[in-house]
């Protein structure tokens, strides 16, 4: 994800979250929710967006003396997020928070030939590009860790693992990716104290740990020519955005 389009996410966010802020703060005259903090345990769900990325490491990979395939991830759209939740308070500052959901996203892959001519007649000897499709079942695992309650607000930091399983079906195309992950996860939101609920909107930067690129593919044994764009890449991880707003 180029830094442009990440920093139009990150003050979207910001936007959000102080706009909320505003309204806590406008109504901090009557403290809403006093004991909410105090609940060994304590459930709700969200839903939100996210934008999926690829980091992909490409080779230089040369095919057939005339070829030299190089892909990144050219376009996003917002994805759809619901999850689950269910929070335990570890201390006073520390609660551990499960939320598995669903993350349904997508991502346009674009393949540029760098030895080609844009003035080919067969583009697709020049360029090409793959609409990869997701549907993850998401399962994480975060660590919150809050400041100090002021009036009706109350901000905080998270820091995690998730795993994901995406559901979407193996198709013969460019990339083939493996349907597990494991990520890494670091956000930041803020606790709203509303008169009947706690409302969390939120942050987080997901990174994945695992080469999810799948070599293995007998399904081009009858189309040697597509292997050419795996064989130009050495891994791909994922990478996601994810803004969410917590109901508790």
């Amino acid at each position: 994800m180029d830094l442009t389009k990440l920093r139009h996410i990150v003050w979207i966010s910001l936007l959000l979250l102080g706009c909320a802020t505003v309204h806590a703060q406008d109504n901090d005259m009557i403290l809403n929710r006093p004991y909410a903090d105090t609940k060994r345990f304590h459930f709700g769900f969200s839903v939100g967006m996210n934008f999926q990325n690829l980091a992909i490491t490409n080779n230089g990979f040369v095919y057939r003396d005339d070829e030299e395939w190089y892909a990144d991830v050219s376009a996003h759209s917002p994805g759809f997020s619901v999850n689950v939740m269910a929070d335990m308070r570890i201390a006073e500052h520390f609660n551990l928070r499960v939320s598995p959901g669903l993350y349904f996203g997508n991502k346009v892959v674009r393949f540029l030939n760098y030895r080609g001519d844009p003035e080919w007649l067969d583009q697709s000897k020049y360029k090409q590009s793959q609409n990869i499709k997701s549907t993850y079942i998401v399962v994480p695992i975060d660590l919150k860790m809050s400041a100090k309650r002021y009036h009706n607000m109350r901000p905080y930091f998270t820091g995690g693992v998730m795993y994901a399983h995406d559901l979407g079906k193996d198709r013969s195309e460019q990339y083939r990716l493996k349907r597990g992950d494991v990520m890494l996860t670091v956000g930041m939101g803020c606790d709203l104290y509303m008169p009947f609920f706690k409302l969390c909107p939120e942050i987080k930067f997901c990174f994945g740990l695992k080469n999810v690129l799948d070599k293995n593919r007998p399904d081009l044994e009858d189309y040697p020519e597509m292997r050419r764009f795996t064989q130009s890449v050495n891994k791909i991880k994922n990478n996601m955005v994810v803004v969410t707003f917590y109901f508790e």
